[in-house]
């Protein structure tokens, strides 16, 4: 499996509550070159508890970073998120968090820097899957980070206040290939 390359920019903070999640839509600009070809970012949400797990282990929370290509096939880094140290990312988002849905909150004079919650550890799981929320259709290429990012307890519980469980139940993997990168 190759290196994951992920050339991500600043973005202005730009929120949207869909009704299901809280979704961040990114500038244009931030890049990534996965297993699968070269993807823009455009955009990166939440889900409590984790959807992925590892080892059959869930995770409090994790980080779904969507991109698309010029194909407009997508594919998803998913970074895993456990209760520990308060992130820098997380914090700027919490206090934004939109309650009135569909609709985007621009925040003026802030910017969101996803590198800063990406692990420093970039070795991942693929596999060919789908999107998690309706209309779930198919053909979506993952990359789960295997090492966790921390958020603190405070900063878990506030995404989980707007909506409870927001996690679509583990699938199996159904003659999936499970790869992994070293």
């Amino acid at each position: 499996m190759p290196e994951l390359n992920l050339a991500y920019k600043p973005s202005a903070l730009k929120v949207v509550n869909n009704g299901h999640t809280v979704q961040v839509n990114y500038d244009a600009g931030s890049k990534a070159t996965l297993a699968t070809g070269a993807y823009d970012l455009v955009q990166f949400h939440f889900h409590t508890p984790s959807e992925e797990q590892v080892n059959g282990k869930s995770f409090d929370m994790v980080w779904h970073l969507v991109h698309k290509n010029a194909e407009g096939k997508l594919a998803v880094v998913a970074v895993l998120v456990k209760e520990g140290q308060a992130n820098d990312v997380i914090g700027a988002i919490g206090p934004n968090l939109p309650k009135e849905t569909n609709k985007e909150a621009v925040v003026a004079g802030t910017t969101v820097d996803i590198n800063k919650l990406l692990p420093a550890d970039r070795h991942y799981y693929h596999y060919q899957g789908s999107l998690t929320t309706p209309p779930c259709s198919e053909g979506v290429s993952w990359h789960v980070l295997k090492t966790p990012v921390e958020a603190s307890k405070a900063q878990i519980a506030q995404f989980k206040a707007l909506f409870g469980v927001n996690a679509r139940p583990v699938q199996s993997l159904n003659g999936r290939k499970l790869q992994e990168s070293m």
